[in-house]
Formats: C-alpha cells, sequence, structure tokens
C-alpha cells in the first residue's frame, strides 16, 4: 500500500490502522479489498473527508491519499511528508509534530 498524505491545518486527530487493503480510519472500516487491478473507486463514492482523493489499485498496490492534521506546532515532516511506502499491516505511523513549548495549549 502506498498513502500519499495531504497536509492541512487543522486541530483533529487522525488515526489509522491498516489490515490488507483495509483500513480503519477514525473508527470508521474501509474495505478496498473488493478492487481489481486497473480499478479506481472515486473520492466522492467512499465517503470520508479524510480521503484526499481517488483510491487505485495498479501493480497490486494500492494508491490512496488522507489528509493528514497540522496542528499549532506541526514539524516540517509534516508539511512537507514524504509518501508511506509499503505499509505494514497496524497502526499507522505518520510524521510527528514538533515537542509543545511550555506553555502552549
Amino acid at each position: 500500500m502506498l498513502i500519499k498524505l495531504s497536509p492541512q491545518r487543522r486541530d483533529d486527530t487522525l488515526d489509522v490502522t491498516k489490515a490488507g487493503n483495509v483500513l480503519t480510519v477514525n473508527g470508521d472500516v474501509f474495505d478496498f479489498s473488493p478492487l481489481t487491478e486497473g480499478a479506481t473507486l472515486p473520492q466522492s463514492a467512499i465517503g470520508s473527508e479524510w480521503f484526499a482523493g481517488d483510491v487505485e489499485m495498479q501493480n497490486g498496490e494500492l494508491t490512496l491519499t488522507l489528509l493528514l492534521p497540522l496542528p499549532a506546532n506541526y514539524s516540517p515532516e509534516q508539511a512537507f511528508p514524504d509518501d508511506l511506502v509499503d505499509v505494514p499491516d497496524g497502526p499507522v505511523i505518520f510524521p510527528a509534530p514538533l515537542p509543545e513549548q511550555e506553555g502552549d495549549a
């Protein structure tokens, strides 16, 4: 699986778990296993604000784009994220924010 990230300044959180071609995004389950080679699922058919584009199955790999919420203390790695390549099953690890400064809340 290839996950591209589209950063957006917002204060909510993104929690994603992967199991094969199934993603659980903030508690909502999205099963992309029915997609066959060369298939594209339009973003409008997904019904989630977290997907920032179509989902495609190319060369046996699922490719999708997720919104990445940026907190006030976002890091350069969050602002300009690398694609997540060969994402293993389990919790998806996103770039971390900068440490909060004393007095930030």
